[in-house]
């Protein structure tokens, strides 16, 4: 969603090529060749790339993983060297939500942020990682309410005894009769990413099993 949002050459790119986007930004952040990316680099890089996206400090960026604040903050300059269109839209976004009062995501739906224009600084502050954070995870909520729609709706057209039975975060889970297992897994990646034109190619993966637990 950040990719599509900023428009980020690198992320497009990354997004596009299918690449792991974790183990790219850990190549950038230590400066290390994508193959060799160790597990605990990874990881590292997967804080950052949640963390800053969602407007995270060097300070809230070190105590996530530990480290000192100047190592935080390296890797944060670092990180926007290597995608410097999250940097611009970020700021276009504060500076947006500013003047409007208000962000949106990208189907249209606003947030209306009263305190970045006043109250204290911790306020503002506040609203400022809502102006980033908000566009973001409304995008993504809108998406999964949109995938709910089109499954739900296919399911009715096809008269499935399959049952959409809970949405948790970015997943759909449903109870399917064994008959319609085969069908129902080919349909629910095409109807659940047909839902939406991005700029970076949407993706689902379907698991199976006798539970929630043992299907992922």
């Amino acid at each position: 969603i950040m990719a599509h949002l900023s428009g980020d050459a690198g992320l497009l790119k990354a997004f596009t090529a299918g690449e792991d986007i974790h183990r790219a930004t850990a190549a950038e952040v230590f400066g290390v060749p994508p193959e060799t990316v160790s597990a605990g680099q990874r990881r590292t890089a997967k804080v950052i790339n949640f963390g800053l996206i969602y407007g995270m400090s060097a300070f809230g960026l070190a105590g996530q993983l530990g480290i000192e604040r100047a190592a935080a903050q390296a890797y944060m300059e670092r990180y926007f060297a290597r995608y410097p269109g999250v940097a611009d839209y970020m700021q276009r976004t504060r500076e947006h939500a500013k003047q409007q009062g208000c962000v949106e995501t990208a189907f249209g739906r606003r947030l209306y942020l009263p305190e970045i224009r006043g109250g204290n600084a911790a306020r503002r502050q506040g609203a400022e990682r809502a102006a980033i954070n908000a566009p973001m995870q409304g995008t993504a909520a809108d998406l999964i309410k949109l995938a709910m729609i089109a499954v739900q709706d296919w399911l009715t057209r096809e008269q499935s005894a399959a049952r959409l039975i809970m949405q948790v975060h970015d997943e759909l889970v449903l109870e399917v009769p064994s008959a319609e297992l085969d069908t129902v897994r080919r349909m629910l990646p095409a109807l659940m990413c047909g839902v939406a034109q991005l700029r970076v190619p949407l993706a689902a993966a379907v698991g199976v099993g006798p539970n929630w637990e043992q299907a992922h």
